[in-house]
Formats: structure tokens, C-alpha cells, sequence
């Protein structure tokens, strides 16, 4: 049987957009420490640059590769996948982690929809799409890692582009694997790392310092690789606020409002405070 051990080793090969910040320079740090070759792609140049010459330290220059893209528009994935193959010949992980969040209501600009869909969803559907067929093709255990988030899930009220895009991120990435576990000699799998309160870039907004409830990426990296040890597909992180089980039945009473008819985001209900509060007791 394939274990993560198979996968993250010395010569092979990691692909991490949104790699020069936040989650996705964690995991590339921690693939680098593997001794795997990586192939961080971001947007912003400054940040990437840097990102390089931290990862470069670690594993060496020959291993390390960086390159500008924007994963909205998939002539440039396709560039990214030309440009490692050509370095590194292979791919065994790739993480499809770029993601934006500025906010939006229903009635936000077309432009600040198709923005955040093209990044957050469009882009791991390319991503994948781009890199799957090759990384299938060479045979050896691989590993596609896209990162959803929990408003995918409770889709909470608020920035309903963000919700949309990260609720298509985990309906894709179950499609994915369960068309890759019933594809004859696949050696490949898709897992969706689903991140607590993580202080990013993303999420820190105007603060300067790391909340105590939120965690930091390496630690959400360090859980998704212990998940990925155990061959979890939904990789549930908690943080220093919110457990797993806390996490479990805010889930169970968002699916509840379909099994039992109640209106929609009926945790933010005024009617359904005391109802909610009583379900969560129970936990």
C-alpha cells in the first residue's frame, strides 16, 4: 500500500500555487525538508522571490523553482507544467492552494465574481486538469491537494462569491477522487484540505500580531501532513477556538436545514437561536 513516505522523498517532485505566503510556502517549506524538488507559482513577484531564496536554503538551488502565475488564466498553468517538467521531469504533489477573498455581496460587480471564481474555483479545476493527465500517466504515487475552506461548507453570510467558489473547490475535489479511485492503476489521489483560523495574509486584515485563537500555517501544514499520513480525504483542521466537534455539528445543523426544511442559514436565524444553541449543547 502507498504511504505518504512513497511520496514526499528526496528527487521527487512538488507543485504549490499560492506558494510564496501563508499556507502554501508552509507546505513548500515542508516539502523541501522532505528533500523533494518544488515548484512554488504565486502572483505577487517580490514575495516570490523571496519565498525562492527561503526554500533555496533549504534544499539547495538546483531543487528550488519559482515561477510568476496567475491561475486564473490557464495558458499560464500550462506554462507552469512546461516550465517543471522541463526542470524536474515529473510531478508527484501538487497543490492547488491560490486562493483571493475580498469581500462581496450578491449584488457585487460582475468583474469581483468572476475574479474570485476564476482564482479560487476555476483555478484548481485548470490546475488539476493541466497536471492530472501527466501526473497519472508516469505511474509512480501522487498526491492532488486542493485547499477548500469550512464557508464551503456552512457557507456562512457574508461574501457569498468566496462561499460559491470554496463550496465548487469540495464539490470537485470529491468528483476528482472518486473518478481517480475508479481508474484502473491509478496511483494517484486527491485529498481537500479544509483549513481552521489560520493568520495569513488572507485573514489577518489590519492586525500585526497572530490572534491567540488562530493558528499558524505550519501547524495547519504539520496537520494536514499527519491527515495525509492516515489517508484522510477531508482534511479537517480545528484551530485554538474551534474543535473538531464543534466544527461537526455546525456542519450537521447546515445539512440539517435541508433535511428537515428549515429556511436557509437557519444558524444565523433569530428564530432558530435557541434551537441552535441547544443543538451544539448536545455536542
Amino acid at each position: 500500500m502507498t504511504t505518504i513516505k512513497d511520496i514526499l522523498k528526496p528527487a521527487n517532485v512538488a507543485v504549490v500555487t499560492g506558494g510564496a505566503s501563508g499556507i502554501g510556502l508552509a507546505a513548500a517549506r515542508r516539502f523541501a525538508e522532505a528533500g523533494m524538488c518544488v515548484a512554488i507559482a504565486d502572483r505577487n513577484t517580490d514575495q516570490l522571490a523571496e519565498a525562492r531564496a527561503e526554500l533555496e536554503a533549504i534544499g539547495g538551488e538546483a531543487n528550488v523553482m519559482a515561477v510568476e502565475t496567475d491561475v486564473a488564466h490557464r495558458h499560464e498553468l500550462e506554462a507552469l507544467e512546461r516550465a517543471v517538467l522541463q526542470r524536474f521531469g515529473r510531478v508527484h504533489v501538487l497543490m492547488n492552494n491560490a486562493g483571493i477573498q475580498p469581500d462581496t455581496s450578491v449584488f457585487s460587480a460582475e468583474a469581483n465574481w468572476d475574479h474570485i471564481l476564476a482564482v479560487n474555483l476555476t483555478g484548481v479545476i485548470h490546475g488539476t486538469q493541466v497536471f492530472g493527465p501527466n501526473m497519472l500517466a508516469h505511474g509512480e504515487p501522487g498526491l492532488i491537494i486542493n485547499t477548500g475552506s469550512k464557508q464551503g461548507i456552512t457557507t456562512p453570510p457574508g461574501n457569498p462569491a468566496y462561499n460559491v467558489s470554496k463550496a465548487g473547490v469540495k464539490v470537485f475535489t470529491e468528483a476528482l477522487q472518486h473518478e481517480l479511485r475508479n481508474t484502473v492503476g491509478a496511483r494517484l489521489s486527491a485529498h481537500l484540505l479544509i483549513p481552521g483560523f489560520v493568520f495569513t495574509a488572507l485573514t489577518k486584515g489590519e492586525r500585526t500580531e497572530k490572534p491567540d485563537a488562530a493558528w499558524t500555517p505550519a501547524q495547519t501544514v504539520d496537520f494536514m501532513l499527519e491527515s495525509l499520513e492516515r489517508g484522510d480525504f477531508y482534511i479537517l483542521c480545528p484551530d485554538n477556538d474551534v474543535s473538531r466537534t464543534l466544527d461537526e455539528r455546525r456542519m450537521a445543523w447546515a445539512m440539517g436545514d435541508v433535511i428537515e426544511n428549515r429556511p436557509p442559514l437557519s444558524r444565523w436565524h433569530k428564530d432558530y437561536a435557541d434551537r441552535f444553541k441547544a443543538f451544539i449543547e448536545r455536542a
